[in-house]
């Protein structure tokens, strides 16, 4: 996996040649289990083949049970300077029930022991929404996570996809979904306590301490260029969308013998505004009536108005110097309201 990893980033080098990185993310999985050389030389194929800026944010996404305070330190050395962790709760029930092979001492050692390694921009996970979790449980679990003073906290409503072991055990009544008006009041509480914490609620499920936006991220958000490698990536150049197969043996196949192992598609009209709407809306960056009116056919602004204006009657949105973007009472119907606002044939 390691040599097609460094295969697919030599040989699309050039798709970035003019570009300056400013980012750099190993996560989707679980890239802690990897040994420090290993990453060490991710790194570096990043570097030998592209334009690194010099202040790029590098993030690591690992597990708690993964990371040791020599591990921490060594991470920082090789040249990580953020970190993403999956805690998911600091309650040993909830652990349980998700399979975490982490406790929630655990969890709390390893933002300490990053800190003391150096890191200074470190994220956490939360999952809220979960089986029996009460409002009073939800609450402890945030005000950990604000009392071990993180930068950055994403924290993501639990939902039942087919084929999941939490999906199969809805089906056979094993599990209760949480009521919807009991996630709703966990997430009203997730803000308020994250507000008077000093935190910045720049996305539906990301807040930060000012200013520290997971730059990452909010590329995707503001529709900037972003190169995927590895089984499963997805990459985009502003024209064409592009992802790479799924099944490892069919990348690694590919990559080694200069076989297709991705599919690609250009964005017709429509794709692009609704990929603004989509990943516009949910930010405090909003979107933009100037860039719609130049960006698009007549027909997109028009009914970009005319949601827009229907939803500043119902109060779901607001609009400041031509940005559209959610209400506070918006952001509980945000779905709703980014399907109202896309074009679909």
């Amino acid at each position: 996996m390691l040599e097609g990893l460094r295969k697919e980033l030599e040989s699309r080098a050039s798709e970035l040649a003019s570009e300056e990185i400013n980012t750099i993310y190993l996560g989707g999985g679980t890239p802690s289990i990897l040994l420090i050389d290993e990453l060490k030389d991710i790194l570096q194929t990043i570097r030998q083949n592209y334009n690194v800026a010099s202040d790029a944010e590098i993030t690591m996404e690992a597990n708690p049970d993964d990371l040791s305070q020599a591990i921490l330190s060594a991470l920082r050395e090789v040249g990580f300077n953020r970190l993403s962790m999956g805690v998911q709760s600091f309650s040993e029930s909830d652990l349980k029930l998700m399979n975490r092979r982490h406790g929630v001492m655990q969890a709390v050692q390893s933002v300490k022991w990053a800190k003391t390694a150096g890191f200074a921009n470190i994220s956490i996970d939360l999952i809220y929404g979960l089986p029996n979790q009460t409002l009073e449980e939800w609450e402890r679990n945030v005000r950990i996570a604000v009392e071990l003073d993180v930068q950055h906290i994403s924290a993501y409503n639990l939902t039942y996809h087919e084929g999941t072991v939490f999906y199969d055990r809805l089906k056979k009544g094993i599990l209760k979904e949480l009521p919807d008006e009991l996630s709703l009041q966990q997430f009203e509480l997730l803000i308020s306590i994250l507000k008077d914490a000093g935190f910045e609620h720049y996305e539906i499920s990301n807040f930060c301490k000012p200013g520290l936006y997971s730059q990452h991220n909010s590329s995707y958000w503001k529709s900037k260029k972003y190169l995927g490698i590895g089984p499963s990536a997805h990459s985009f150049d502003l024209v064409t969308r592009r992802w790479n197969v799924s099944s490892v043996s069919g990348y690694l196949d590919g990559v080694e013998n200069n076989k297709p192992y991705s599919e690609s598609e250009i964005l017709t009209e429509q794709d692009r505004f609704n990929d603004y709407i989509i990943t516009g809306l949910r930010t405090i960056w909003g979107i933009s009536e100037e860039l719609i009116q130049t960006e698009f056919s007549d027909i997109y602004l028009a009914h970009f108005q005319e949601t827009r204006d229907r939803y500043l009657t119902s109060g779901h949105v607001i609009e400041n110097s031509g940005i559209v973007g959610l209400s506070p009472v918006g952001l509980f119907i945000s779905d709703q309201i980014m399907a109202d606002f896309m074009i679909v044939e």
